[in-house]
């Protein structure tokens, strides 16, 4: 089997990425880490791949003069560690046409409510459950999906749900949220590199009755 290759893409920590990592390091997800790109040379996911030895590289939008510039700085840099598929693990900047051109139905994203719920641009983070909790609803949820050209709007791989307690707040209910994240992605993932993903369209399976229990 050739070797399965995973480049992860952050904005923020990286607790995603470690949970990545980890099942990578654990033989759970069997893939190797290529290198984590970010937009913010203060990102902790930087820190967390230098100390497992992974590349890095920084490329933020606002030192190129056009989105089509940035976008091929993106796609040559990914290109430079020949990754299987891209993983977005709380990238927040749209990812340009030309990485999408680049890697298609091969970049896949997480995002902390049960989608088309809760998304769009400027959702992200404890925007998110600040809105859940506003609006009263549940449940929530993660979603793992494919990256298309809109936010948050690609066919949809993967959902859990979370439920909402009267008592939650935004803390709490990220807390509980974002260990469903943990182990999501990587089965996802692990989905991914095992073949077993089959995309028509907008409709995504798992083939061979492939479970995505947890790890």
């Amino acid at each position: 089997m050739n070797e399965f290759r995973i480049a992860v893409c952050a904005s923020g920590g990286g607790t995603n990425m470690q949970a990545i990592i980890d099942a990578a390091e654990s033989g759970m997800l069997p893939a190797t880490i290529v290198g984590c790109l970010s937009d913010r040379d203060t990102a902790g996911a930087l820190d967390r791949a230098a100390r497992h030895d992974i590349p890095t590289a920084v490329l933020d939008p606002k030192t190129y003069d056009t989105t089509e510039a940035f976008g091929e700085a993106m796609r040559a840099t990914l290109s430079t560690w020949a990754p299987s598929l891209v993983a977005l693990a709380g990238y927040l900047k749209k990812v340009p046409a030309a990485v999408l051109k680049a890697y298609p139905e091969r970049i896949t994203n997480i995002h902390p409510s049960l989608l088309p719920a809760f998304g769009g641009k400027g959702m992200y983070g404890s925007r998110v459950h600040e809105a859940v909790l506003d609006y009263g609803v549940h449940w929530t949820g993660v979603t793992v999906h494919l990256v298309d050209a809109a936010y948050d709007s690609g066919p949809i791989v993967a959902q859990r749900p979370v439920p909402v307690r009267p008592d939650d707040t935004v803390n709490t209910l990220q807390e509980r949220v974002l260990q469903v994240e943990h182990q999501l992605y990587p089965a996802v993932l692990r989905a991914f590199a095992l073949g077993a993903v089959d995309i028509e369209k907008r409709t995504v399976t798992l083939q061979n009755d492939f479970s995505l229990s947890s790890s």
